[in-house]
């Protein structure tokens, strides 16, 4: 399992839980992640996954594509509403780059998308790319917030 936007790590303590002892968890972020010694089938590592040598450390670390691909990334607000908006189409936009060398073919993916016209565009793609996909809104999400998730099954390769 892959968990791209890793910090603070949260995510990478479900899916060590979620592949076992025997399962490999491997995350990046752009902010240093502290280590977790008590999960020893987690690798992470600082980098920006919307570079190309960050992409094949990653795939190095997992030993292969891996079965589920998980970005609950979101780029640092501004405040300047079509600066975030970009930002946030970028970052989608890394994912969607990534995806062919990080996925295996039938693979699955849980992605954090922030409500935008940008986001839309990206997101109508990476849809097509799965056999089947579906959005959805966290309950835990907080009041008023743009963030949804776009969890999708069958990655076409």
């Amino acid at each position: 399992m892959v968990d791209l936007g890793c910090w603070p790590g949260g995510w990478l303590q479900v899916a060590a839980a979620a592949v076992g002892a025997s399962g490999r968890v491997v995350g990046v972020d752009i902010a240093q992640v502290d280590p977790l010694p008590e999960y020893a089938n987690v690798i992470s590592f600082q980098g920006d996954f919307g570079e190309a040598p960050v992409v094949a450390a990653l795939l190095d670390a997992l030993g292969g594509p891996a079965d589920v691909l998980l970005c609950d990334a979101a780029p640092k607000l501004t405040g300047v509403r079509d600066a975030d908006r970009a930002h946030e189409a970028a970052l989608l936009e890394a994912v969607e780059r990534a995806l062919p060398q990080l996925l295996r073919p039938g693979g699955d993916a849980l992605l954090k998308i922030l409500e935008s016209a940008e986001a839309q565009v990206v997101d109508k793609r990476l849809r097509a790319r799965f056999t089947r996909a579906k959005s959805f809104k966290p309950a835990a999400s907080r009041p008023g917030t743009r963030e949804r998730y776009l969890l999708a099954f069958g990655f076409r390769g």
